[in-house]
């Protein structure tokens, strides 16, 4: 099978499937260590989407996919497309169901059900359920912030900032962490949110996604060296709260976020 985005393929090494992976595509990072078995590299088909022909000479049966947008003329060729071709496609449920601004919040459950469904479609439901318990009792263990702490998360943008609403994995892992959204109201998983907005919001701690392509320090000197946001409580004070990109989008690394952020939080 070939995966698009990192979630999909950390997902799949969890539950012990990385003889069936046989292409990756858009991964948000290196693979974290312990998640593959020892000495095995993902065979990296393309650092965007891959062509159509890259992804045919890879010769899947199978293509998971982060997000429905993965899937679609301009790329890897739509879902009818493909399983004329005899290959099947799955796009992660939270990305289906939680992009619209109808969309109940994501909830950890709903992580627990795509890890469950994915688990029994390739024969590790046994596995699955190993990763939901063990994720289940790591939640329960998280430090209890009890929402005292406001945090903004600051996901990308310059010209305008691209942050975490209220429906989405950012706001679901603020609220697992103990904290209190400033943008739970609005009904989207990311939206883009005026810098007047952002200032006004003035969270007690600014959550910083750290990605390859954006980093945290970037987006740090960016807040530092805007005139109105540099005035903000949590830049003035530097309480930034850092977590890396792929743990970010519903998946198995979801809870490694949690953890740190609550830990961090704890410590404001």
């Amino acid at each position: 099978m070939v995966t698009v985005k990192s979630t999909p393929l950390e997902l799949l090494l969890a539950l012990g499937q990385s003889s069936r992976i046989v292409g990756s595509a858009m991964l948000d990072g290196p693979v974290p260590q312990g998640l593959a078995p020892a000495g095995w590299e993902p065979n990296v088909l393309a650092d965007q989407l891959p062509s159509r022909e890259v992804l045919l000479a890879a010769e899947p049966d199978f293509v998971f996919a982060g997000w429905e947008s993965n899937l679609g003329q301009d790329g890897l060729g739509t879902r009818t497309e493909l399983l004329g071709l005899g290959i099947n496609t799955y796009v992660a449920p939270p990305a289906c169901v939680f992009g619209s601004e109808s969309s109940d919040p994501l909830e950890f459950d709903d992580v627990f059900d795509m890890i469950s469904e994915v688990g029994a479609m390739f024969d590790a439901s046994t596995e699955a359920e190993s990763i939901i318990s063990d994720q289940r009792s790591r939640l329960k263990a998280i430090p209890k912030n009890d929402g005292a702490l406001s945090a903004l998360w600051f996901s990308s943008g310059e010209d305008v900032p691209f942050v975490g609403g209220g429906t989405g994995t950012p706001s679901m892992i603020m609220r697992a962490a103990g904290l209190t959204n400033v943008a739970e109201s609005e009904a989207q998983s990311w939206f883009s949110m005026p810098w007047e907005s952002l200032v006004a919001s003035d969270p007690d701690v600014i959550v910083l996604v750290d990605a390859p392509w954006n980093s945290a320090e970037k987006k740090r000197a960016l807040l530092e060296g805007h005139p109105a946001a540099s005035s903000m409580r949590a830049v003035k004070d530097e309480r930034f709260i850092v977590v890396d990109f792929a743990t970010t989008e519903a998946g198995v690394r979801n809870i490694d976020a949690v953890e740190s952020i609550a830990n961090a939080a704890a410590s404001q």
